[in-house]
């Protein structure tokens, strides 16, 4: 993974870092960084590449990448299926010898649309006097790209810096809706960019609904955009959303299991086992090439010492990271620890009661014993739903695998560090991002990706930071199995017509409200996100079932929303976990709880704003 940044500037003109930009760039990729300038005498141009290197595939490999012909790749991404990568090679030679070969767009589209993995890339196409930019098809690498019209400049960067003022709204992330082009020529004659658009599309060139929608709105101010005059698309690494709708409701089903009142036994009495069985192979082998893709170094280390993890996975205990956890523990070597990363925030301490106060009764099923009392006033301020989940979730991972060494690294936030960090650190990662919801999720994730808090040894407890460069999260599963509450409510008022409605615009906005933060965000730590339940493979299977496969909304929480999912867990020998009502991070976390604000998800935060 890298920082990758480039400025375009027609004519050249005098450019001066902007320092914070480079710092986020520079935390992002700790191990490399380089310059690289290209100067077009006519047309007159100037494209400043840089990029900043994090180590995680075979040799480590110098970015911006320049082959022989001259052209300049700076690439942000992963390669885990589609083009070979031997374990001894980095991905960046492999995709720039690929783009080198290229001799049209074609040809370029051809690659592009082989790759399985995340990426974000800017290629300088020296023959064709080119720039060539874009992300993965859900936007799992973070872009941002903003025009300055006073010196006719365009920027492009994994990550940007957030300023007060008129400049504020400037960086907006790129679409992850196809790949662009800009014609440097025909750039610098006009003296404004046009970017060529290469959308994505499904089979027989159809493309992806709203795309060309959601690249217009996000043009920046004084650019423009048009879909190519080829027609020539990139092909969709996942099959279409299966639309089709049950012929009815099996309303004799729907009472009976109205009847079961344990959730254990209403997942016992659902038989998926073809669907449970093909839905553990795809995922398992996404795990497989995202817990063994390292840096030769980790992997021919034969001595790492009794903490040090490759592999970290933000941890709440719930069904989601609980199977990425279990699936993790099949493909890493059984020597080596892996990190259970469980955040919270310290909850607020409760007002004191007046000393006037009646001594409250005494009730008859209430515990009176001392030392139960004592153990209620020493319960931990950051004993937090997720905290709780979380503990009872490494004691199942214990009972699967007892010989691996957990780490539950316990991550506590108090709320003078979450300001101090949220203002110096966050609101850069986040921006442009601005919404209450986005604050909270991207602080808490922050946090937890940082991997610094304490680990339970003995019955004590010792300062602890996760060595891992790798950190998976269950990102993606509510989106694709209706976990969310929206999902219900959209089922109850338009059936399953709304909600896979709902289901296709969840997948199709991800890159928006949730990629390109999380990656910024987890980025920020010389660390590298990796999203199995995002995996293609695993997103072509889980589209191609009928929704009422993946989920019943006609069961109660905990069972119908990601019944699929949960018939997974229960198959892979979870027990509660498998029951576990979906609980927002904001919530579980009790970061929502902080600021005591009454606010709604959606609202601008002000606590993001610098100035």
């Amino acid at each position: 993974m890298c920082g990758i940044f480039c400025l375009l500037s027609l004519p050249p003109a005098q450019f001066e870092w902007d320092k914070t930009i480079y710092q986020h760039l520079k935390r992002r990729g700790p191990d490399f960084s380089q310059d690289i300038t290209v100067r077009g005498a006519n047309p007159c141009f100037r494209c400043l590449f840089s990029a900043h290197v994090l180590h995680m595939r075979g040799l480590l490999t110098p970015q911006p990448a320049q082959d022989n012909a001259g052209n300049v790749l700076l690439w942000n991404g992963e390669i885990f299926g589609g083009v070979s990568v031997m374990p001894e090679e980095n991905d960046t030679a492999v995709v720039s010898q690929c783009l080198s070969s290229c001799r049209s767009p074609s040809e370029i589209l051809a690659v592009l649309s082989t790759i399985r993995g995340p990426w974000g890339f800017v290629y300088y196409q020296k023959a064709a006097d080119c720039l060539w930019f874009g992300r993965d098809f859900f936007g799992r690498r973070s872009l941002l790209w903003k025009f300055d019209e006073n010196i006719n400049a365009l920027t492009l960067t994994s990550v940007a810096a957030c300023s007060f003022g008129e400049d504020q709204s400037a960086w907006q992330e790129v679409p992850a809706a196809g790949v662009y082009k800009i014609s440097l020529k025909a750039a610098v004659e006009a003296g404004s960019v046009m970017f060529e658009v290469f959308p994505w599309a499904h089979e027989g060139n159809k493309f992806i609904s709203g795309c060309s929608e959601t690249i217009l709105e996000s043009v920046p101010s004084g650019c423009s955009a048009v879909i190519n005059e080829e027609g020539l698309v990139l092909s969709s690494p996942v099959c279409p959303l299966n639309t089709s709708i049950p012929e009815s409701i099996n309303e004799q089903e729907i009472h009976s299991n109205s009847c079961i009142k344990d959730p254990e036994q209403l997942l016992a009495s659902k038989d998926k086992n073809n669907e449970v069985n093909r839905l553990i192979d795809v995922l398992s082998e996404a795990v497989r090439r995202r817990v063994q893709s390292l840096p030769l170094r980790m992997q021919n280390d034969s001595t790492p010492t009794r903490d040090q993890a490759s592999v970290a996975i933000l941890f709440s205990g719930g069904i989601d990271s609980m199977i990425l956890a279990v699936l993790a523990d099949r493909h890493i070597p059984a020597h080596e620890p892996i990190d259970l990363l469980n955040v919270a925030f310290k909850l607020q301490e409760p007002k004191k009661q007046k000393e006037s106060a009646k001594e409250p009764k005494k009730h008859k099923n209430k515990p009176t014993d001392e030392k139960q009392r004592a153990d209620c006033k020493i319960s931990s301020p950051f004993d937090v739903p997720d905290r709780i989940t979380g503990r009872a979730g490494l004691k199942e991972l214990q009972d699967l695998n007892p010989e691996r060494r957990w780490n539950f690294v316990e991550v506590d936030v108090t709320q003078e560090e979450l300001q101090e960090m949220r203002q110096e650190r966050v609101c850069h990662l986040v921006h442009p991002l601005d919404t209450v919801l986005d604050d909270s999720i991207g602080c808490a994730v922050w946090f937890a990706a940082r991997g610094r808090g304490f680990l339970m040894e003995g019955g004590d407890r010792r300062s602890f930071t996760s060595s891992a460069k790798v950190i998976l999260t269950g990102i993606g599963a509510d989106e694709q199995l209706a976990g969310y509450s929206r999902h219900r409510v959209r089922f109850k008022t338009s059936g399953h017509e709304g909600l896979i409605q709902e289901l296709a615009m969840e997948l199709g906005r991800i890159s928006s409200r949730n990629l390109g933060r999380d990656d910024r965000v987890i980025g920020d730590h010389g660390k590298e996100a990796r999203f199995p339940y995002l995996d293609e493979d695993v997103v072509s299977y889980l589209n191609s079932l009928p929704v009422w496969e993946k989920a019943d909304l006609t069961l109660p929480r905990g069972v119908g929303e990601k019944l699929l999912l949960r018939l997974t867990a229960k198959q892979l020998g979870l027990g509660q976990s498998a029951v576990l009502p979906k609980r927002a991070m904001q919530f579980g976390s009790r970061i929502a709880k902080m600021e005591d604000k009454h606010e709604k998800a959606s609202d601008k935060c002000t606590r993001l704003l610098t100035g």
